[in-house]
This record gives C-alpha cells, structure tokens and sequence, in this order.
C-alpha cells in the first residue's frame, strides 16, 4: 500500500506538515479549492433551504442514528433481499477477508484485468496491491485517482483525491506514461484519458467499485458520481464487485431523499450529482446490459469495534468532505499530512478509532489507535467549523477534546503542553500576576516586532516570533495588540456604564 496513507507506526505528522507548509504550490492549490467549495455550500445550501437547512441536517443526523442503532437487523434484511435478486453477500471483519474474497472470486473467473470506480474503502483495505500481485491489471477510471495511479501518488481529500495536483502536472503525466501531446486545456486532458480508458471497460474480466448508501428493504447500493465511469465499470466487465462499509445501510429508499440532498451540496456545492446508480442484482432473462454476477462485500475492518464505542456517531459520516473543506488546519497542510486516507477533522478521529479496534483492544477503551496517531487529535484548532459544515451533525471537536484528554491520561502529550497549561493556570488564579505576565508579552512583542500606522492608528507584527510561537510565523506574520486591552476597554466600558 502506498505509504502516503499507509505509514510506519507510531505516525508521527509534525516533518510531513512542515513540508506542506513549505510547499507554496500546495498551499495555493488546497487554500483557494477547499475556501471556493466551502465558500460555495453556504451559499447553495442558503438559497435551496434557508433556515429549515439545520432540519434537514437534524433528520440525517436521526436517520443515520437509528440505522446505527438497529445495525444487525438492517443488515440481515439487506442480504436477505440482496439475495433474493440474485446477488452474492459476503462478510470480510478484515480488510485481508475483504482483499482474500475479492482474489478469490477473481480466481474463480481467471480474472486478469479489471476497472474500477472511485472507492474509500478500496483505498483503505489495500485492494490495488492484494490484485497487483496476484497479476491483476486494475484500472482507477475516477479521472483524478487515474492521474494519481500513473504518477504513484496517493488521494489527499475525500472527494477531491487530487485536489494537490493541477492541470500543467496532469498534462506532464499524460505526455509522460500515455505518450499524449502536451496540452493544459482541461476538456483535452479529459478527451485524452477518455480514449485511453474507453476500450478497457469492455475489455475488464472485472469492475469493482464502492457505494455511498446501502439500502436494506431493496438489498440495493446507491453510488453517487459525476463523471459516469462508474456505470461503465459496472455495465462492461462480467463481474462486479461492490466493496463497501457496513455502516453505510439505511433502511431503504424511503430514508434516502435528505442524503441525496446533503451529499453534493457539502461535497462540491451541485444540487445533486450527474449520477444517481442503483445496483441490486446480476442483469436478468432477456437483458443484454449490465453483469452477469454481482458481489457484495460488507467491510466490517474496525467498524463494529466503533459502533460499540463511546464514538459511534463518527459512523454517521457520509464521505461528503465539506469537514476538510471547512478547516483552516487541512486547508494548510493537505491530505497527505494525516497519514491514512480519511484526512481532515473527521480522519483525525476516525483513523485512531478504526485502527484500535482493528488491533483487538477492547471495546470503548483507548487502545494502540491512539497511541499510534497521538499527533491527529492535536492537528486542530477546534473552531468548530467542521461541525457547522457536517451534514449529520457529527459533533468533531467533542470527539477531538476526548481524545486530548485520553492522550493526557496516557502520558503521550508532549511535556511542554502540560507545563505551559499549568503555568497558565497559576497565573490565572493570581490576577495581578497575569495582568503583569501579560503586559511584559506584550511590551516584549512590541521590542521584537514591525510596526506601520494606518488610518486606523498602526498595526504591529512579528514576522518570526520566539519559542513556542515560531510554528505560527513559519507561514504567516503574528499579528501585536496595539490599542488597550481587553480587560482596560472592558473596565472602562463598566465605569461609563455605571456614570450613565
């Protein structure tokens, strides 16, 4: 797997968002996409719902919760129905079942090549290495995973996986691995990977792809896209394997009309994707489209160990993205900062949790997940922006403060943190002492810093402050209060208060 998502444990972020942070490219590139899409759901979801958009958000949020709460039971009505149209239902507790089932229906096919659609949970299990080397020639046809498979590069953000990349390097990788003529011109770029990918449809043994819903009362997957590979991956090849989490099941097509209405307009600000695609069963008498068998594979990988825990809302999550678009700390340092392929607020929790129950800790414990990924509880600023942009309402930065807590608990923040915090609060205690502490900060940032007046009066800054403040100004200048402080404005608010 590639080791951009798949790191060596313990994962230590901080030399991966140094580098991102150096990186102008990638700040350009992942600052202005992830600001336009953020910027662009506020405004869509204000104009199509106005006030009633927490309601809806409100009855996703309950809906998902109770298709967690009644999870056994949707599942057997999903694979009792599935089956009844004639797909095959397999259950893989591991990402390796989950890889050994999909190699063995491949073997059972003398399967040897095979197209696939953008999948999260693919990404997650390692399935393009477990088919690489059973000689499996497998093709990502999401346009922007198949950009990062030519170049060995990895996904970066949840809906976007290329989203630090532009059209100058598509171009370069399209000259060099496919022989095409340099262009920057984006429909030409498309055209060039559309020939390229067009013949290996028809020709696949095998089309794998995702799904974005289960639904238990049609043993249905709903997959949402925008470019329609996906309907060529599941109509071409004469099998097709559908890989998918199994806290993605709702009871049926009765619950999936505000999802629809959430997922692209927080992923990418559309009303609704260009395709909506049901798959339910292998193509029936008489039809001439569509596979001959269809498999789904139910990917427990941690997931239960999840559901048993304190943080089972975290399963809620739709994969819409708008949580990594929202946060100023992804929008500095990328996707690949957080080392798995859930980046962003909700991969800063998620990741720790998957991983500790996969390693067998104990249900609700704080096991070796954490540990492992002591640095993404910490990758945060808790402005709460990634709960405001949550389309389920997945309270992150209560998750992100409990896992703080935990870290604490265990020993495993860094020592500095604890001392500053306690220094923080002996002073705090002693209020003349603070008002002291604080105006020698400021008069020592005022020696240090750079100063201009405006018509406003001046502004101050340090364009490279000392000790704990150097990783602020590593890419932005620290702003110096200039006026009188808050608790002198505040006393002589109260004063003129108290003489009128």
């Amino acid at each position: 797997m590639n080791e951009l998502i798949a790191p060596k444990l313990p994962f230590d972020m901080k030399p991966r968002a140094r580098e991102a942070v150096r990186d102008l490219k990638l700040q350009q590139f992942v600052g202005n996409a992830t600001h336009l899409k953020d910027t662009q759901r506020g405004g869509i979801f204000g104009r199509d719902f106005g006030p009633d958009y927490d309601d809806l958000r409100t009855v996703a949020r309950d809906t998902k919760q109770y298709a967690l709460d009644h999870l056994d039971e949707l599942l057997e009505r999903f694979i009792a129905n599935a089956e009844k149209s004639g797909a095959k239902v397999h259950a893989a507790a591991t990402a390796a079942d989950a890889c050994a089932i999909a190699l063995e229906i491949a073997r059972a096919h003398a399967a040897k090549s095979c197209v696939k659609s953008k999948s999260m949970v693919t990404e997650e299990i390692g399935l393009l290495p477990a088919f690489e080397a059973a000689g499996i020639t497998t093709l990502e046809t999401d346009l922007g995973e198949f950009i990062l498979q030519i170049d060995g590069d990895a996904p970066s953000h949840i809906v976007t996986p290329m989203i630090h990349k532009d059209r100058v390097a598509t171009a370069r990788s399209f000259v060099r691995e496919l022989g095409a003529r340099y262009t920057e011109d984006p429909t030409e770029l498309t055209m060039i990977a559309r020939e390229h990918m067009r013949g290996l449809y028809r020709a696949a043994d095998l089309g794998v792809s995702g799904a974005n819903f289960l639904l238990a009362d049609e043993g249905s997957a709903v997959i949402c896209t925008n470019e329609g590979n996906f309907d060529l991956s599941v109509g071409g090849p004469p099998v097709h394997i559908v890989f998918v989490g199994i806290e993605k099941l709702i009871r049926g097509a009765r619950d999936l009309a505000p999802f629809l209405k959430l997922l692209a307009r927080s992923g990418t600000a559309q009303p609704l994707t260009v395709y909506t695609s049901f798959v339910r069963g292998p193509r029936r008498a008489g039809e001439h489209g569509g596979p001959k068998e269809v498999h789904f594979v139910l990917v427990d990988a941690g997931r239960v160990g999840v559901l048993a825990s304190e943080k089972r809302d975290l399963l809620r999550c739709i994969r819409c993205g708008a949580c990594l678009n929202a946060c100023p700390v992804y929008r500095k340092v990328g996707g690949h900062s957080y080392g798995s392929m859930y980046a962003g607020p909700i991969g800063a929790v998620l990741t720790p949790e998957l991983e500790r129950a996969q390693g067998g800790a104990g249900a609700g414990t704080s096991g070796a997940g954490l540990a492992n990924y002591a640095d993404l509880p910490r990758a945060s600023s808790l402005c709460g922006a990634c709960y405001e942009a949550c389309p389920v309402k997945i309270d992150i930065p209560k998750f992100l403060m409990h896992d703080r807590a935990r870290l604490r608990e265990r020993g495993l923040s860094p020592k500095s943190e604890g001392a500053t915090l306690a220094l923080w609060r002996w002073l705090a205690e002693r209020p003349a002492l603070f008002r002291m502490a604080i105006g020698a900060v400021r008069l020592h940032a005022r020696m240090l810093g750079q100063a201009e007046k405006t018509k406003d009066g001046g502004r101050a800054w340090l364009t490279s402050a000392p000790g704990p403040g150097a990783g602020w100004t590593q890419s932005r200048d620290l702003g110096i209060a200039t006026g009188e402080s808050f608790r002198d404005w505040f006393a002589g608010r109260g004063r003129s208060g108290a003489s009128r």
